[in-house]
């Protein structure tokens, strides 16, 4: 029976994968710095109190945004590496530099397992729990945690050893910023030069430019957004950046360069 299970960082892709495992009979709680009142009825799963969410903490999911905060939940203000004494497994699910997260197995202790399981699919992918994650770690270790994932996900791909999901995950987001913004750039074409843009994603999702973004365009929520640093845009231009980090000696970095100064400069579309 797994529990001791606890999600941090309950913004617009944890929350509802915290409410998808406690839809499918989990006992999961919530944390993050946020006021309890932004959560409405969702409160009393979510807590801002990092003493009592790490009490009894065995499997922690870490949906931060970023390093710093990553850094701040794990060593410096929540310390959860220290304060959570019983703590057992901890998933890395924010997209980060697979450089940075290869470097976490130095700095935590041997008896707590670390998986990297970054999700794809946006949040409404998150909200109907249909979710892909692209995993590293041991084994055994997926095994016992598979029904929690299966409660958030319809689609897991265990990629080898740990670090090899978030690799897999920054080179997959890096060909969605390519398909973002170009998708966005033809809109923007179309639109000035009379085209219906219904009628043209229609064509789009059933001819050569078809991808997620165009396909999905309506449901996703940041699909009209310009960048800000704190929004998915911004996200995204983090997750290119994440690539470039960790790209191997020699590699062409052009193109992933122009993504990042693309997404940058992406205003809301009208």
């Amino acid at each position: 029976m797994l529990n001791g299970i606890g999600l941090a960082g309950c913004g617009r892709m944890g929350q509802p994968m915290l409410a998808a495992m406690i839809d499918a009979g989990f006992d999961a709680r919530g944390y993050d710095i946020r006021p309890t009142d932004d959560y409405g009825d969702f409160a009393r799963h979510v807590t801002n109190d990092v003493g009592a969410f790490a009490d009894g903490l065995r499997i922690l999911f870490s949906v931060v945004r970023d390093i710093p905060q990553t850094e701040e939940l794990l060593f410096n203000d929540q310390k959860l590496v220290a304060r959570a004494s019983d703590l057992e497994v901890i998933i890395v699910c924010s997209t980060l530099s697979p450089d940075y997260v290869r470097r976490l197995r130095n700095r935590v202790p041997d008896h707590i397992d670390l998986i990297d399981s970054p999700m794809s699919g946006a949040q409404i992918a998150a909200m109907e729990a249909r979710l892909s994650f692209m995993q590293g770690g041991n084994a055994n270790t997926l095994d016992r945690l598979r029904l929690l994932f299966d409660a958030m996900g319809s689609s897991i791909h265990h990629m080898g050893e740990y670090g090899a999901g978030m690799q897999t995950k920054v080179l997959n987001n890096m060909i969605a910023a390519s398909n973002i913004l170009t998708t966005r750039l033809a809109l923007d074409w179309a639109r000035d030069a009379g085209l219906d843009q219904e009628k043209f994603l229609a064509l789009v999702n059933v001819s050569s430019g078809q991808n997620w973004f165009a396909s999905n365009f309506d449901d996703i929520e940041f699909a009209r957004d310009g960048f800000a640093a704190d929004n998915t845009i911004g996200i995204l231009k983090k997750d290119v950046e994440s690539a470039l980090d960790a790209a191997p000696d020699g590699a062409d970095r052009r193109l992933p360069e122009l993504l990042a100064r693309l997404a940058a400069d992406l205003r809301p579309k009208r």
